[in-house]
């Protein structure tokens, strides 16, 4: 088969005046890119490199694959992610991964939670602020960008503990990422992320993976961009998880309700975290998770399981292949 492979390197772009240290965070690296082109020729495809944007748009119109595997993140507003597989959809080309509603809504993480709570799944109570102003939550909480991944935005002052010092940190987030803050109120317990392949009622989870602070108590950890960077001294994985077998198999089954609300496809990441009462609440999706054969959390739950990054790749390719019958 004829594999497109659609991406956008972080070597691809200048961060431009203004913009926040961290604006570049979820572009891939050059080694996922070829780590993924390997696994498929390995397979036996011929995988060629599209890359993203404009370049995308030119391979497309030029020489349109088979299939088109989608890494590309986007760049510009909260749809950026749906760009490519919308010109998948416009140019009648099969593409892995969710299609642009699903990439769209997932960016807007209070679009998503609004979604998942009207099919009942729980997520904390929040409010999105377009400009400094009381809330009606329980504190602390957590104070974010509204529509970025990959932790951006999310530091060490985003875990606010007083209503008097929210002001302070929305009025920084507004200014550095131009967009409305996402705050919601903090779940002191056990990070949890669920990976799930497959579709609609065939979507099964893979694992759920425990994210346990090393340097500070739960109570007072985010994981943040910061602590994604410097992983190997700031956080252990447990997969699976050690939180007790109740807590694990509900953390499945409240991923699994949110992939299927939100028309996710193939494969997603399902961020959760135990609340106040106990419960695994969805934090965001992730239908475009990091694929990078070391440190990606995809990898990382996958290989206590004993499969390897090639049989990941692989898996995905069979669940859209399927799903789309090519």
């Amino acid at each position: 088969m004829d594999i497109g492979i659609a991406y956008d390197l972080v070597s691809d772009f200048d961060r431009q005046p203004g913009e926040p240290a961290d604006s570049l965070a979820e572009y891939d690296s050059e080694e996922t890119v070829a780590a993924l082109e390997a696994a498929l020729r390995g397979a036996g495809h011929r995988a060629r490199r599209l890359g993203g944007g404009r370049h995308f748009l030119d391979a497309m119109l030029a020489g349109p694959p088979d299939l088109v595997f989608n890494l590309a993140e986007g760049r510009g507003g909260r749809a950026r992610e749906a760009q490519v597989p919308a010109v998948c959809e416009m140019l009648g080309v099969p593409c892995t991964h969710s299609d642009a509603l699903t990439m769209a809504v997932t960016l807007d993480k209070a679009a998503a939670k609004r979604l998942v709570r009207s099919a009942g799944v729980p997520t904390p109570d929040f409010e999105v602020l377009d400009a400094p102003g009381p809330v009606g939550l329980e504190f602390p909480v957590v104070a974010k960008p509204v529509h970025e991944g990959s932790s951006m935005g999310i530091g060490a002052r985003s875990l606010v503990r007083r209503p008097a010092d929210l002001p302070e940190v929305v009025t920084e987030l507004r200014e550095r990422y131009r967009q409305p803050v996402l705050v919601e109120e903090f779940c002191p317990g056990a990070e949890l992320t669920v990976g799930i392949f497959g579709t609609g009622e065939c979507a099964r989870p893979l694992a759920v993976m425990e994210v346990a602070p090393q340097r500070r108590p739960l109570e007072a950890f985010l994981y943040s961009g910061q602590v994604k960077h410097d992983w190997e001294v700031e956080v252990t994985y447990h997969v699976p998880p050690r939180a007790a077998p109740a807590i694990a198999a509900r953390a499945e089954e409240v991923a699994l309700a949110a992939y299927r609300a939100l028309g996710c496809q193939d494969v997603a990441r399902i961020d959760l975290r135990v609340d106040r009462r106990g419960e695994p609440a969805f934090l965001e999706a992730n239908p475009l998770p990091g694929l990078h054969p070391v440190v990606s959390d995809l990898a990382m739950m996958a290989r206590p399981l004993g499969i390897g990054y090639d049989d990941l790749v692989l898996r995905i390719l069979a669940c859209a292949r399927e799903r789309l019958d090519v």
